[in-house]
């Protein structure tokens, strides 16, 4: 496995755990995290031995404080254009890769770093966490896809409120919104987080997988086209041997023994 001086990697029980690697930066995001994230998406999509990946940040105060402001200050335009260009590809990477993705929200996550949680498939936070995109205050706008994938999760009228009032918001409010799945206390959020995991790798992976493309490709489809690729994804699951092997397991009332075949 790859080192980075940014990121860790671990995998155990078919979970990949992937940390923000900066606690004195309070895991700022800069130009060397989002090169390492788009080389680690690499690694984790092609690792067998994860079925579900877990994004969480180094320490107890912030899963992803936001950009390092420090790097980001005296770029021209064309710099920021290329910066923003970066962030996006690494991102697209964490939301399409074929394993769920849940992002464990530790504390602070403002700015790139709710940017990071809004790439997850599901997000969990701890009674702690503070989110919000406080770009405007700084004569910027989102840029890693904050004023795309929030309006997404939240709808129009609320994206455009914490992005126009730069507003930080606490995990309660994030749970009322629909911006988080679940909130739990801090010290139980990674142990919440892994039982979602192991929920979800009780499950045949292929057909997980396939769930996670249906429900992304079609959220910009027509409701028509929407079907017609879920009929497809439905179909070609009949060829695997895990659809045999879940069915048989049903009609026996045995447990599935799920080979990713």
């Amino acid at each position: 496995m790859t080192e980075y001086n940014t990121l860790q990697l671990e995998v155990a029980n078919k979970i990949g755990t992937l940390t923000i690697n900066r606690p004195k930066s309070l895991n700022a995001i800069n130009a060397e995290v989002l090169s390492e994230l788009e080389a680690i998406t690499k690694e984790i999509e092609a690792n067998q031995d994860i079925q579900v990946l877990v994004i969480t940040g180094a320490g107890e105060k912030a899963f992803v404080a936001g950009a390092d402001i420090k790097e980001m200050a005296e770029k021209n335009a064309l710099e920021g254009h290329t910066f923003s260009e970066l962030g996006n590809r690494a991102f697209a990477k964490i939301a399409t890769l074929r394993q769920p993705v849940i992002a464990a929200v530790n504390g602070y996550a403002l700015g790139g770093g709710l940017e990071l949680a809004l790439s997850a498939d599901i997000r969990i936070a701890s009674t702690n966490a503070k989110v919000g995109q406080p770009e405007v205050g700084l004569g910027i706008i989102p840029g890693f896809g904050g004023t795309q994938r929030l309006s997404r999760l939240v709808g129009l009228g609320k994206a455009k409120e914490l992005i126009f009032t730069a507003n930080n918001i606490d995990a309660a409010e994030g749970l009322r919104i629909g911006l988080f799945n679940q909130v739990v206390e801090a010290d139980a959020l990674l142990d919440t987080a892994y039982a979602m995991a192991e929920k979800i790798n009780k499950n045949a992976p292929l057909a997980v997988e396939s769930a996670k493309v249906a429900i992304d490709k079609g959220f910009d489809m027509t409701l028509d086209q929407g079907l017609a690729f879920e009929a497809q994804s439905f179909g070609l699951l009949f060829a695997t041997k895990d659809q045999k092997a879940g069915m048989q397991a049903f009609i026996n009332k045995e447990k599935a023994q799920f080979t990713k075949e």
